[in-house]
């Protein structure tokens, strides 16, 4: 699927998930009607929003700079081959090369496949 990047589209798409989200959200409490389910309904959704930063930003940034994910099967695929021990899978996503400085982790790293 070709990625969006018309400005304009991708502030759309993001009202529409906003929209979708606050809809299904509301049908849910309408639904059930109860202070416990509303609690559980924001606590589930802070999680998962933790979960994507984490899956995003704070492994790309604080475990392993070398990759950039696309999307969540992207990351799914990482955890993947990671756990299996198999060679590093190939980076996707972004091109952009603004990264920082390595972290010890590599350093670490590099040091057990010598």
């Amino acid at each position: 699927m070709k990625n969006i990047t018309s400005p304009g589209l991708i502030k759309l798409k993001g009202i529409l998930f906003l929209l979708l989200g606050l809809l299904a959200a509301a049908l849910l409490l309408i639904d059930h009607p109860s202070l416990k389910a509303a609690v559980l309904l924001v606590i589930a959704v802070w999680c998962f929003c933790r979960f994507y930063y984490f899956a995003f930003y704070v492994i790309e940034h604080y475990v392993d700079s070398r990759f950039r994910f696309s999307g969540l099967w992207s990351f799914c695929r990482y955890v993947v081959q990671r756990r299996n021990h198999e060679s590093p899978p190939a980076r996707t996503g972004s091109d952009d090369s603004s990264e920082g400085p390595e972290d010890k982790h590599e350093e670490r790293d590099s040091r057990n496949h010598s």
